[in-house]
C-alpha cells in the first residue's frame, strides 16, 4: 500500500514538473489587433429625419429654427437656437 502512494506521489511530482508555463502573448498577434476607431465627432440627434445631424446643421424644430451646437465639454452636442 505504501509503495502505491510512493508511485502515485513520485507521478503526481513529476508530471507537474514537466510542465512548462504557458507562452506570453506575441507581439504579432498584438499587432493584428484592429486599432481603435477615430473618436468620431459629437452629433444631434434628429427625430425627424431619423438620423444624426453632424454640429453646425440648422433646421426647424416645432418652427423654431435650431442649430446643432457642441456642449461646455465638448464631449455631447445639442440643439439649440439658431442666432439669425
Amino acid at each position: 500500500m505504501r509503495s502505491l502512494f510512493a508511485i502515485a506521489a513520485i507521478a503526481l511530482l513529476s508530471a507537474c514538473a514537466s510542465q512548462t508555463p504557458a507562452p506570453a502573448p506575441a507581439k504579432a498577434e498584438a499587432a493584428l489587433a484592429p486599432a481603435p476607431a477615430a473618436k468620431k465627432a459629437p452629433q444631434c440627434w434628429n427625430g425627424d429625419v431619423g438620423a444624426f445631424q453632424d454640429i453646425g446643421t440648422k433646421t426647424t424644430v416645432s418652427g423654431v429654427a435650431v442649430e446643432c451646437k457642441p456642449t461646455a465639454d465638448g464631449k455631447a452636442a445639442q440643439w439649440m437656437g439658431a442666432k439669425h
